[in-house]
This record gives C-alpha cells, sequence and structure tokens, in this order.
C-alpha cells in the first residue's frame, strides 16, 4: 500500500438534490480543487491515479457524486474510497442533507425537476426514494452537513470551515445571475441590469449556449459597450465594496447581475467580475447561475 501524502485530498460531495451540492462544489473549485460532478463511482480510483500522473498535479481533487449514479454504483463506492487510500490519497465523504420541506419549497421556487421524477412519481416520493437509495452514503459520511436553514454564503462559510479551507474570515461575496422574467433574487443587496447590452439570443449558434461557453465570451469581448460596463462596475464595486463591508460589518454581500433569459448576459458579467473580485483579493468570492444551475 502506498503511503498517504497528507498534501494530497480527495473530498467527495454527495447529498439530496435540493441540498447545496452544486454550492459546495463550485465553493471548492473556487479554492483551487480540480473539481468534476456526477463522476460513477466505479471510476473514482481511474480518475485519482489519471490526474496524479500527470505534470504538476492538483493537490485537492473534489467529486461529485449522487442519486444520478447507478443504485449499484452507489454500493460500490466505499471500495472505491479504499483503492483511492491505497493511492496515497487522503479522502472524505462530505453529504449535505436538508429537510423533506424544504427540498419540496425549493423545487417549487426554481421549477426544476428532481432526477428521480418520471411518469406518476411525485416530487415527494422521489425525494423519499433518494433518501433510501443514498442511505448508505450517510452511514459512511465523515461528515453530514444539515443545509435546511442556510443560505448560499452560510452554507460556503460552513463548508470552508468543516473542511478546515477557511483562510481570513473576510467578506463572502456572492456573485449571482438571473432572468428578470423569474423576478429579482430576493437575497439581492446590489443588482446590476444588462439588458442594455447587446444579447447574443439572436444568433442561432449560440442562443443554445451560455455566458461560460468560449463562442458566447468571443461575442461580448468584441463588443465595447461591454467593455464600458464591465470597466464601470468593476469601478464602482472596487470604490464602495469596503464601504458596505466597514458601515454595518457584514459578512455576506449579493451582487445580482439581470439579463432576460438569465442565460447570456448577465452569466458572463457575474462570471466577469466574480473574476476580478477574486485578483483584487476577495477570495471568498462564490458565483451562483440561478437559471442554469
Amino acid at each position: 500500500m502506498t503511503q498517504r501524502d497528507p498534501q494530497r485530498r480527495l473530498i467527495v460531495v454527495s447529498g439530496l438534490s435540493g441540498s447545496g451540492k452544486s454550492v459546495a462544489l463550485r465553493t471548492l473549485e473556487d479554492l483551487g480543487c480540480y473539481c468534476v460532478d456526477n463522476l460513477p463511482s466505479d471510476l473514482l480510483p481511474e480518475f485519482v491515479h489519471t490526474v496524479l500522473a500527470g505534470e504538476n498535479p492538483p493537490a485537492r481533487l473534489a467529486v461529485g457524486i449522487d442519486v444520478r449514479n447507478r443504485a449499484e454504483d452507489l454500493s460500490h463506492l466505499p471500495q472505491a474510497l479504499a483503492e483511492v487510500g491505497a493511492q496515497g490519497m487522503q479522502h472524505e465523504l462530505v453529504f449535505l442533507d436538508t429537510r423533506d420541506d424544504v427540498l419540496m419549497r425549493r423545487f417549487a421556487d426554481t421549477r426544476r425537476r428532481h432526477p428521480l421524477s418520471r411518469r406518476g412519481v411525485q416530487l415527494a416520493e422521489a425525494i423519499d426514494l433518494e433518501r433510501r437509495l443514498l442511505k448508505p452514503l450517510v452511514a459512511i459520511a465523515d461528515r453530514v452537513i444539515d443545509s435546511s436553514e442556510l443560505n448560499v454564503h452560510q452554507l460556503r462559510r460552513l463548508i470552508l470551515t468543516e473542511l478546515g479551507l477557511a483562510g481570513q474570515q473576510g467578506l463572502s461575496i456572492l456573485v449571482e445571475s438571473f432572468a428578470y422574467r423569474r423576478g429579482v433574487p430576493a437575497d439581492a443587496d446590489i443588482v446590476f441590469d444588462t439588458r442594455c447590452l447587446p444579447n447574443p439570443h439572436w444568433d442561432p449558434t449560440l442562443r443554445p449556449l451560455s455566458g461560460r461557453d468560449q463562442a458566447v465570451r468571443a461575442f461580448f469581448e468584441q463588443e465595447p459597450l461591454v467593455h464600458e460596463f464591465v470597466e464601470d462596475v468593476d469601478h464602482w464595486v472596487g470604490r464602495w465594496l469596503p464601504r458596505f463591508q466597514a458601515s454595518d460589518s457584514r459578512q455576506y454581500l449579493t451582487l445580482a447581475f439581470g439579463c432576460s433569459g438569465g442565460r447570456h448576459r448577465s452569466v458572463f458579467l457575474a462570471e466577469t467580475i466574480a473574476t476580478r473580485l477574486r485578483a483584487q483579493g476577495h477570495e471568498e468570492t462564490v458565483v451562483f447561475h440561478r437559471e442554469i444551475e
């Protein structure tokens, strides 16, 4: 058996659909973890081996494994983790749990379909089935986090604290994109309307993509108006963010960017401003795209 390297770490994130797994994985990705979501558990040892065999392998890996795996694959996770340990990788399983009534409300609010929903299966039945399928993972989890009463900021902070990844407790910033047709996010502190910018929706080749795709980014990067918008927002945020933090000693701040559909303009601006905030030292900055995540 290979001796485990304390500097090498694999974090497996699992949990119920709607419990905040995507927020947890995005938080870990923002902190430099090499992240993969929805990896079949049988492929976990091969994934770790492949990454470690590469040039300058990352010190920390994070993998999302949940009910989207086949049931038989989930039952193999303990053996897969044992094989990962034999490769010299420290590992831990973090399970996100949430009360049923909160899950019901979250699915209603987001209008997302539960991954186990199908004809004749109601949401409550799908949640109950998911609990039963994931019960073996709860039993072997190193940490179980109840996200029922947590907002995005609080869940992010708890992930950082529980996993020992938190640095200085500075301002936690959520940069969120949204569609105006579905309403402004209730937790938004500052809202920027991007509907005045050129819209790639009218290009049939760009319409199916999002503001995270390179083709859409290239579209925006050649638009002078977009550059002006970015610079103005960057200047405003850079000037006023410290004052917001100092005025009431707040720990959380949400910057929201809205457009018509919540897929192109708002997503691009949220990603761009978040990148600039991290470069300016605001390391606890996470992005959430309401309409596409």
